[in-house]
């Protein structure tokens, strides 16, 4: 499963989004929209040619593709949810289709259901939110549908051109003490660098490694498949009771992390030893 994060701080630049995405082929079940603003749901519902009564109270009018909803996320409120991918953020993930929508319809007419916290990812999204940004996630099996979102998201949702950067991503890794530092190199990116960090990440948690700490120093570049292998990446040592540093994070990756508001929640450290050894020279 490839997946695609796209943070918005602009209604119109995630109203455009969603209407390239669509334009592009890339199915509505595969599209995931949270937004705190109601506004911008309505207005980004449209795109999915679904009007979202059911956030005022009534279901009518959404297409099979789509489903509305409201989460209830503590210490942020009220999350307006939108796409077939949103069911499992609103607790339906295992039903069948019509019954995930059904679910989905009766929970926006009544209260907004609270955040799964089953569910992946969800303290990234959570910060996003909590900063009054928006969120588009694509969630495919599809190479060519992940493609084509991931260009979109690029450009739009962090104005990033720059998929022909040079420098494949290369690794390394040594132990230090109880943590394993994983150096990456290169770019981080649909089809190449994503793929090969999965790969590793898993690996190294099979074994029992529960201190990882990545140093970025030499990642020119990384698209938002590669921003949302860093979130996996996290998630899965996390999951296995361990934790995950990001060191000596370049300003080009930094001002990246900083625009998507994923600062606030990765430990990052301004340099190796500092993330070895835990210290408090973590990078704001």
């Amino acid at each position: 499963m490839e997946t695609g994060i796209g943070v918005f701080s602009s209604r119109d630049r995630a109203e455009e989004a969603v209407r390239a995405l669509r334009q592009s082929g890339v199915p509505e079940e595969s599209i995931i929209f949270l937004t705190r603003s109601e506004t911008e749901a309505k207005a980004v519902a449209k795109e999915f040619g679904a009007s979202i009564g059911g956030f005022m109270g009534g279901a009518a009018g959404m297409t099979a593709g789509v489903i509305a909803g409201t989460l209830l996320l503590p210490g942020i409120g009220t999350v307006f949810a939108l796409g077939f991918g949103a069911a499992a953020l609103l607790g339906a993930a295992g039903a069948g289709a019509g019954t995930a929508m059904a679910s989905a319809a009766t929970r926006s007419e009544t209260e907004p259901t609270a955040w799964d916290k089953s569910a992946e990812d969800t303290a990234f999204f959570r910060e996003i939110l909590k900063e009054g940004r928006s969120l588009i996630v694509v969630r495919t099996e599809s190479q060519a549908d992940a493609a084509a979102a991931c260009a979109i998201l690029d450009q739009l949702g962090m104005g990033m051109e720059g998929r022909h950067v040079p420098g494949r991503m290369q690794t390394s890794t040594r132990q230090v003490g109880d943590t394993l530092v994983l150096t990456v190199s290169g770019r981080i990116t649909l089809g190449e660098g994503n793929v090969m960090l999965r790969e590793i990440v898993g690996e190294l948690v099979d074994k029992g490694h529960k201190r990882v700490v990545l140093n970025l120093a030499d990642v020119n570049y990384i698209d938002s498949s590669g921003l949302g292998e860093l979130v996996k990446a996290h998630t899965t040592v996390r999951n296995k009771g361990g934790e995950l540093k990001l060191a000596s994070v370049n300003k080009r990756v930094h001002d990246l992390l900083h625009l998507t508001r994923l600062s606030a929640v990765f430990d990052i450290h301004s340099d190796e030893a500092s993330a070895i050894g835990g210290t408090t020279q973590a990078v704001a």
